[in-house]
């Protein structure tokens, strides 16, 4: 099925104007996965702060943010142009697919209504990841996307595949369906698996990436050799319009015992961590033309804090703390 929305050149050339309105040099957007986590809304929001004005205040602080709840659920159209409404003519939103495509097990009750009356599912109502189920859910998901993208605020749509997806069970031939499918969508992924990232696989996985034209998401993680945790010593570029570098923290413990998304992730970045890192983006950007750098480290507010320091240690400007904030730096 081919999807009748704004894509291949017309796309990649209200990219380019985007791009070249801002600046002529490589750009670096940094953000958090998510904007309305708890700790957020705890300790980094003004106190008392309406659910629908935190997102308007977030684009105050950075341009760019990582929508992280349409893994569960496609964003409704309104909501998606609510969330137009809410930011400048520049901002950007980097979209997570939903899980269905990323080899995830996926409950019915996650599918839209209509999808949920047709999905066959087994007896704990896992769906079927039959190719029609996807295609038409792919149908259902690209519909807001297309609003953020005729809203010039589509930044990349990000596939983060279960660790389950390994080279001993799965070929990277079985992304190819999805890779065709969003021809003309800026497409990055992140494997979950750490043997697709090293030794020869390592290769072979970045010449295919490379040939399709999709991005690898580098990573910043724990020190460790778990399967699910890829190495952070990779800066592989496979787009040169685009690189993606996401941030989990470095706790190991916590990333491999943590029963909720808080508790994995919980990690405070120190300064000279922050240091490094806008020297590791630095360095990406002599490989693509843009970098984007999300900050997945959500426990409390330790993301928004530590995106604000990265984006200060690279001499971004920044929005001064509001008086009912505490200080940021």
């Amino acid at each position: 099925m081919r999807f009748a929305f704004l894509q291949g050149e017309p796309f990649r050339a209200a990219v380019a104007t985007k791009r070249e309105s801002q600046t002529n040099s490589a750009r670096i957007l940094i953000g958090t996965a998510s904007w309305t986590d708890p700790g957020f809304v705890e300790r980094w929001y003004p106190k008392k702060m309406a659910a629908h004005e935190r997102l308007a205040w977030y684009a105050q602080h950075f341009e760019m943010v990582e929508v992280n709840s349409s893994f569960y659920s496609v964003p409704n159209e309104r909501m998606v142009e609510r969330w137009c409404a809410s930011t400048p003519n520049n901002f950007t939103f980097d979209v997570k697919l939903h899980q269905l495509f990323s080899f995830h097990s996926t409950q019915r009750k996650l599918l839209p209504p209509e999808l949920q009356r047709i999905a066959q599912s087994d007896a704990k109502e896992k769906v079927n990841r039959s190719p029609e189920l996807q295609e038409a859910l792919l149908e259902s998901f690209l519909r807001p996307m297309s609003i953020l993208q005729s809203a010039g605020k589509l930044g990349v749509l990000l596939l983060q595949l279960s660790p389950a997806f390994s080279p001993r069970k799965h070929e990277l031939d079985e992304l190819k369906p999805l890779i065709e499918q969003l021809a003309g969508w800026p497409l990055a992924i992140e494997f979950r698996n750490r043997h697709w990232g090293v030794e020869d696989q390592l290769r072979s996985t970045i010449d295919f990436l490379s040939r399709h034209h999709v991005a690898f998401v580098n990573v910043d993680a724990p020190s460790a050799d778990h399967f699910s945790i890829l190495p952070s010593d990779l800066n592989e570029v496979t787009n040169a319009d685009f690189t993606y570098l996401r941030l989990h923290g470095r706790d190991a413990k916590a990333y491999l015992t943590g029963k909720t998304v808080a508790a994995r992730f919980n990690y405070d970045y120190s300064d000279e961590e922050i240091s490094d890192i806008a020297d590791r983006c630095e360095k990406l950007t002599a490989k693509a033309k843009a970098v984007h750098v999300v900050f997945n480290n959500n426990n409390l507010d330790y993301a928004p804090r530590a995106a604000l320091r990265l984006r200060k240690a690279l001499g971004q400007s920044v929005a001064a703390p509001s008086p009912e904030t505490p200080e940021l730096f």
